[in-house]
């Protein structure tokens, strides 16, 4: 017996058509969500990659001003060094190049000069008068004009005003330590020491004062040791 199908034609049809819909719909879906997923995972790589970079570029500028200190700290050095070669022909007892030689060689690891200021001034004098006889004044006022400027010259104190950056308090500690020892220094003295911050590291900012002796004499080979010790110790830090 021939089996007999008494749904129509339209119904089937239909039922075929949503099924197809609802799986292109589910398969559209599907390929929404993975377009989103990937989307925010572009997203989230690229908000990554974004503040690793601004990370870079931070420490590359840290590093760029840390150089750029270093450049000028060493330009200060090189000018300080031409000043004292291009006065070291000056009547003094001991020659400015000498002088700022002696300076570097003192200092110690890490130890940096930032200023150094030299004045000469006239030692204070009493404020009585002393007593001189006819024999000395009729001396006094035939003396030569040019030996007298020449004395005065050589009376002269010659003042030193010392300015550096150090790791730390012992360091600063050391170099007085070791200028005091100097048979060229008297009266060395920390006039200051205040921190000061480069680049997130703490340095101490310090100031020293000292004198001359005047009764320093230096021979051409104690000269010429303490210039050759500079070469080697002038870029030490």
């Amino acid at each position: 017996m021939a089996n007999i199908n008494f749904v129509p034609d339209d119904y089937v049809q239909s039922n075929e058509s949503r099924r197809t819909n609802l799986v292109c719909f589910v398969l559209l879906a599907l390929v929404m969500a993975a377009l989103g997923g990937s989307f925010v995972t572009i997203k989230i790589r690229q908000r990554a990659c974004l503040a690793r970079e601004n990370i870079i570029n931070t420490r590359m500028a840290r590093i760029k001003e840390s150089i750029k200190q270093f450049e000028e700290l060493q330009t200060r050095r090189k000018a300080m060094m031409k000043t004292a070669l291009t006065t070291a022909e000056l009547l003094e007892p001991v020659p400015r190049s000498v002088l700022l030689a002696s300076l570097t060689n003192a200092l110690p690891p890490g130890v940096s000069l930032l200023k150094l200021t030299l004045i000469q001034k006239e030692p204070k004098r009493n404020s009585r008068p002393a007593q001189t006889t006819k024999y000395k004044a009729v001396q006094g006022r035939i003396t030569d004009p040019a030996q007298s400027t020449l004395t005065r010259e050589k009376s002269l104190e010659t003042h030193i005003e010392i300015g550096g950056m150090a790791p730390s308090d012992l360091q600063v500690a050391a170099y007085i330590e070791e200028l005091s020892g100097s048979s060229l220094f008297d009266n060395v003295a920390l006039v200051e020491s205040k921190e000061h911050v480069i680049d997130q590291t703490t340095f101490r900012r310090f100031k020293l004062t000292a004198m001359l002796r005047q009764d320093v004499h230096l021979t051409q080979a104690d000269i010429e040791a303490i210039r050759s010790r500079a070469q080697s110790s002038v870029y030490r830090f």
